[in-house]
């Protein structure tokens, strides 16, 4: 490659970085619902076929948050699941880690999960989220598997949905809940749906 060809690749990725970045920072201002190419296109002050030069619409932008939204949230996941060798301890902290994103970093799960963000059909555009299921279902089918041999793993679809409504349930009645409502108190209600559900797999 060229010296001129690499500082044009360069200039791109400068580019794509910049309008992401401004992306972002509406998004963390003013919400999902105001991002627009026009309003980035306006605050990097270039006009609106530059944008479209680098991605095909705002939901091409939005469908790039999400994977990177996924990306961090399966990491935080893995590191959850590799602290124990035990299926129930592992649901126990990949539960906790959950929540933990999901508040330290709101822009993202209420894009990941269609919260106030207009998104495309996720499960068809982006794989991430098999690996988001598969991660999460596998300390299950492990547990299953104990005293529905064979079957474990069919069940383990069932209880994946159920898990996963346990934790986004209680995390967006949380998220939509009054400043002074206490986050302890949810807390506890999750570590007691949590426990719950893991003692039903073992029955």
């Amino acid at each position: 490659m060229s010296v001129v060809a690499e500082r044009r690749m360069r200039e791109k990725e400068a580019m794509r970085a910049n309008i992401l970045g401004t992306a972002w920072q509406i998004v963390k201002e003013e919400g999902w619902q105001s991002l627009s190419i026009r309003k980035i296109a306006d605050a990097i002050q270039y006009s609106v076929p530059v944008i479209y030069d680098y991605f095909e619409n705002k939901e091409a932008i939005l469908l790039e948050f999400g994977k990177q939204g996924f990306d961090q949230v399966i990491e935080k996941l893995k590191e959850a699941k590799a602290s124990s060798t035990d299926p129930a301890e592992q649901l126990k902290a990949i539960a906790d880690a959950y929540w933990a994103f999901a508040f330290s970093n709101k822009e993202y799960y209420q894009l990941m999960w269609g919260m106030g963000a207009p998104t495309c059909e996720m499960d068809k555009c982006m794989p991430e989220r098999s690996v988001f299921r598969e991660l999460v279902m596998a300390p299950m089918i492990e547990l299953l598997e104990k005293n529905n041999p064979g079957k474990a793993e069919m069940n383990a679809c069932l209880k994946y949905h159920t898990f996963w409504s346990i934790l986004h349930g209680l995390i967006s009645i949380k998220m939509v809940a009054p400043a002074d409502d206490t986050e302890q108190l949810n807390k506890l209600v999750l570590d007691d749906a949590i426990t719950g559900f893991i003692k039903n797999l073992q029955a």
